[in-house]
């Protein structure tokens, strides 16, 4: 009798201990995103509808906390962290900062790629860019869960340059990847690879003239500030993938794994309905208060064509020859 009531208490004390771990596994499973911009932005909206579609597609409660404002460093640190499967789950990060693991990546978001939204819509519905998508997802162990973006981007610079001529010299801030100094060159400009958080100081203390964005990062970097010519040349429409971490993924269970792989797609194509939406409204709010100043580019193709055989030879360079031909043959 008194061995059946000690193994009777032995039982519950060790039902007890047990409890926390179930307390553990039915807590709800939570995941972090990060970004440079605040709640505003459309990067930020593009991962919110990316929440609630996860939490839709699986049907049980997930915990979803952004760090924002550049809390967690910037994108090249975001996709550091999603490739280490540590700190950040899912971000929106510019192709530019995955060439370490891929060649052809910063490709997606080359300038002078893309005739116009039309076409820039062609490729991303073909989805023409799966072989770098699978060889960033096999090297870097990053998914590209989808593809945000839209937003055309233009010069904004502290003097007015119309033409060709009067785009020779200017010292214009790009990013890291070698094909944006190497097309800026081709033009006549002086290119210079500069951190994004930098760009304003480096205009306000003329060691930069200008630099290059969408109307998004305009308003929310406040570069018309500093850079209030808008120089209208067009030069590349963003791709910007919303990502998450191989590691992060493997460790989430099977129906979670399917809802935020479909839930990727679809905020993508949130975001780059809501970006191309917004492009022109923004610009012309800004315009409208005298913020800055729409310059007219008048030779745009001339621009173009000094700068197709740098794209054809950067495509050949990284093994890109074929998707580079496939986007070209389209007709929008």
């Amino acid at each position: 009798m008194q061995r059946r009531a000690f193994l009777g208490v032995a039982g519950a004390a060790a039902g007890l201990l047990a409890a926390p771990s179930v307390v553990r596994a039915q807590a709800p499973i939570t995941l972090n995103g990060a970004s440079q911009f605040n709640d505003e932005h459309v990067f930020n909206r593009t991962m919110t509808r990316f929440q609630e579609l996860v939490r839709q597609y699986y049907g049980r409660p997930v915990n979803f906390v952004m760090h924002n404002n550049s809390s967690l460093g910037l994108e090249k640190q975001f996709f550091e962290y999603m490739s280490a499967g540590r700190a950040v789950d899912f971000a929106i990060v510019s192709p530019a900062h995955m060439s370490t693991f891929s060649r052809a990546a910063p490709y997606i978001d080359a300038p002078f790629l893309f005739r116009d939204l039309a076409h820039w819509n062609q490729v991303l519905d073909q989805d023409l860019f799966k072989p770098v998508a699978d060889e960033v997802e096999r090297r870097a162990r990053v998914l590209l869960l989808g593809y945000a973006g839209g937003g055309v981007r233009n010069i904004f610079s502290s003097r007015p340059a119309r033409n060709m001529a009067e785009l020779r010299g200017l010292r214009v801030r790009v990013q890291g990847a070698p094909i944006w100094s190497r097309t800026f060159q081709a033009i006549g400009m002086a290119p210079q690879v500069i951190a994004y958080n930098e760009v304003y100081n480096a205009i306000q203390n003329n060691v930069i003239e200008a630099g290059e964005n969408e109307a998004a990062g305009v308003e929310q970097m406040r570069f018309f500030e500093v850079g209030p010519n808008l120089i209208m040349t067009q030069h590349a429409i963003t791709i910007r993938p919303l990502c998450f971490s191989v590691a992060s993924l493997q460790r989430l269970p099977r129906e979670l794994q399917e809802a935020i792989r479909r839930a990727g797609r679809e905020a993508g194509v949130f975001g780059r309905q809501t970006e191309s939406t917004e492009d022109e409204q923004k610009l012309a709010a800004l315009e409208s208060a005298g913020r800055l100043r729409r310059i007219p580019f008048t030779e745009r193709a001339q621009m173009n064509a000094a700068v197709q055989p740098v794209m054809a030879a950067y495509a050949r360079e990284i093994d890109a020859e074929g998707i580079h031909n496939r986007i070209a043959s389209l007709t929008s």
